[in-house]
């Protein structure tokens, strides 16, 4: 959420001026409390679909028209993107750009900036659809960063470096044909032109890559949406690549996991994906609406990194009927959120099944078990939680609804570490 943090602290740190590592999901010694901090801003409108922490900064965005400060709950207008201080909650005043549609995706940028995507079609006044890279202190287009899709939308982000993936359901960018995914120069915006995955959705209206997420080392990619192949072989909405060169490479690595018949009525079913910190697994969600043994709808699912030819989920769990959206895997637990009522629910029917455990809205999965962990914060469910990324200091959750916890957070909110 499915959107992947890309911490800048990292970077700082390391003494790396103008590039990132591929990061996962942070590293957590410990599940986060149960009990979220008290500061964030809230967003008023809408749904937050998108989080990114650049340093002390904690970029939003979303549907969104208005947010406010915790406690003065003075309007401020900030239609699809704004930020906030991560110590303070308070909003940064300097960062106002105009953006004219959704913000569905973002990754955090070199030289405190931040690449956004989503269904705009122009930002700051000028022609960017789809794609864009902002300065985090004043909210400027950062130059010569210049990339447009041709139609649709951007709904998946990652960097690696000086590269810059993104996917969603377009077929072209800077009138470069790719179906789906691209990857591009993080500095020009170019299109990289011999890195072409040649994605396929047979029998579909277009390919759509829903979700994206970068193995640490950055070699791996795992794209999930509406693909039955990938550079010509079978990939059922899931596809795995080698991007460790210049080209696409399709890994000897795939599952028959998702040949299972959800709702007739979704081209994909697959909505998230994440690795893990160490690399060794990644963990999918799925809405779906169909219930059943040996069914992936409406699930979790932890697939092994190692290996090759086909794999099997090394476990599942199941919501019983509701969609799960988000998903951050952390080390210590694989938290997920969406619209689900229960976890542990493999034969309930939108109904609580028996072992089915209280989960509404979000929740935290055993990573070696597969099975629910005790910690159950709550939150009012509406149509999901969008974006859940972790950091360095604690958990974001980012929805459509304001109760987190049985307290009023707009839309976001943190759960940080003990």
């Amino acid at each position: 959420m499915r959107r992947r943090l890309i911490a800048a602290a990292v970077v700082i740190a390391a003494g790396i001026a103008g590039a990132l590592p591929a990061v996962a999901d942070v590293a957590q010694p410990t599940v986060v409390t149960a009990d979220p901090v008290d500061f964030t801003p809230h967003a008023l409108d809408g749904t937050v679909r998108a989080i990114a922490a650049v340093g002390n900064t904690i970029v939003v965005g979303g549907t969104f028209t208005s947010v406010a400060n915790e406690g003065g709950f003075r309007s401020v207008r900030r239609p699809y993107l704004f930020a906030f201080d991560a110590k303070s909650g308070e909003i940064r005043t300097g960062f106002a750009p105009t953006v004219d549609g959704a913000v569905y995706a973002l990754a955090a940028g070199p030289d405190n900036s931040v690449y956004v995507g989503g269904a705009f079609r122009t930002v700051n006044g000028a022609s960017a659809r789809g794609l864009t890279r902002l300065s985090v202190g004043n909210g400027a287009r950062v130059k010569p960063f210049n990339a447009e899709i041709n139609w649709g939308d951007v709904r998946t982000l990652a960097v690696n470096g000086k590269r810059l993936y993104a996917g969603g359901p377009f077929s072209a960018i800077n009138g470069v044909n790719r179906a789906g995914l691209a990857r591009l120069d993080g500095v020009s915006g170019a299109v990289d032109a011999g890195f072409d995955a040649k994605l396929t959705a047979t029998e579909m209206a277009r390919v759509r890559v829903e979700d994206m997420a970068l193995s640490p080392d950055g070699r791996r990619l795992v794209a999930v949406g509406a693909i039955t192949h990938a550079a010509g072989q079978p990939r059922h909405q899931l596809a795995v690549l080698d991007v460790s060169g210049a080209k696409a490479v399709v890994a000897n690595w795939y599952t028959d996991a998702f040949r299972t018949q959800c709702d007739t009525s979704l081209d994909t079913y697959l909505r998230g994906v994440d690795y893990s910190p160490d690399g060794a697994y990644f963990v999918t969600v799925t809405t779906g609406a169909l219930t059943g043994p040996g069914k992936m709808c409406d699930s979790a699912a932890r697939f092994e990194s190692a290996g090759t030819g086909a794999h099997k989920p090394t476990w599942v769990n199941h919501t019983g009927g509701n969609t799960l959206f988000s998903v951050s895997v952390t080390g210590a637990a694989v938290y997920v959120g969406g619209h689900q009522q229960w976890l542990d629910n493999p034969k309930g029917k939108k109904s609580k099944g028996p072992g089915a455990v209280d989960r509404p809205g979000i929740g935290a999965i055993n990573p070696k078990t597969g099975k629910a962990l005790p910690w159950n914060p709550t939150r009012s469910r509406g149509v999901g939680a969008r974006a859940i990324v972790a950091t360095k200091t604690g958990l974001y959750v980012g929805s459509d609804t304001d109760k987190l916890a049985k307290e009023y957070h707009g839309r976001i909110g943190m759960f940080p570490l003990p």
